[in-house]
């Protein structure tokens, strides 16, 4: 009696089998090179916008500094807690202008910095007599004081120094107080109120005006 045997199919390994998932797989996986292209282009573009952001920031710091109002020397013009830029380069060839409102190193004590408007340059003659302030015997016309001053005096601007007063007349320490202020002590001209926002306003330069000749 012949008996059957049963084989086992066992495939050929070297037949053409088509795997549409293997031949794909590799199209699926993410371009690596592209990717580390791009990131590497984001990264020089970071870098080269906080480069950019530095040198402007020190550039612009070169020119404009910016400091608070922390006392009530200058009312009613300015305001304690207000927020002021100062222009650095407003006086670097000189060209001191009275009626400016002038930030500087407390000759006193550097570390300390006022706020103070112009009043005299080298050569004048300051005479405070009567509440009026007079500039080489002419009166000054301030609107924008707080009240008459109520002390008296005589200055001769020698050269190299400026003479400042600070527009709340009897509660400031100015000039009156502690004398000339060194030229090199200051450090710019005021320009622009930026805070708070509701004081936010352009600092206008107010010529010092004439009242009358004294006699």
């Amino acid at each position: 009696m012949e008996q059957n045997e049963s084989q086992e199919v066992v495939p050929d390994v070297n037949s053409d089998i088509h795997d549409p998932v293997s031949e794909n797989a590799e199209n699926l996986l993410p371009e690596k090179p592209a990717d580390d292209k791009r990131f590497r282009k984001l990264l020089i573009e970071s870098i080269q916008t906080l480069v950019l952001a530095l040198i402007l920031y020190f550039a612009i710091d070169s020119v404009i500094a910016r400091v608070q109002v922390e006392n009530i020397s200058m009312l009613p013009t300015l305001h304690e807690g207000e927020f002021i830029m100062v222009n650095r380069l407003a006086y670097k060839n000189g060209n001191y202008q009275r009626g400016d409102i002038v930030i500087f190193h407390n000759p006193i004590n550097p570390r300390e910095d006022f706020i103070k408007r112009l009043i005299g340059i080298p050569g004048d003659q300051i005479d405070i007599q009567n509440g009026q302030v007079s500039v080489n015997g002419v009166v000054l016309k301030e609107d924008y004081i707080a009240e008459s001053v109520n002390y008296q005096g005589q200055w001769k601007v020698p050269d190299g120094y400026l003479f400042v007063l600070g527009d709340n007349r009897n509660q400031s320490y100015d000039s009156h107080s502690w004398g000339y202020l060194p030229q090199e002590n200051i450090m710019g001209k005021a320009i622009v109120i930026y805070w708070p926002p509701k004081d936010m306003q352009i600092i206008q330069h107010i010529p010092i005006g004439l009242a009358e000749v004294t006699p």
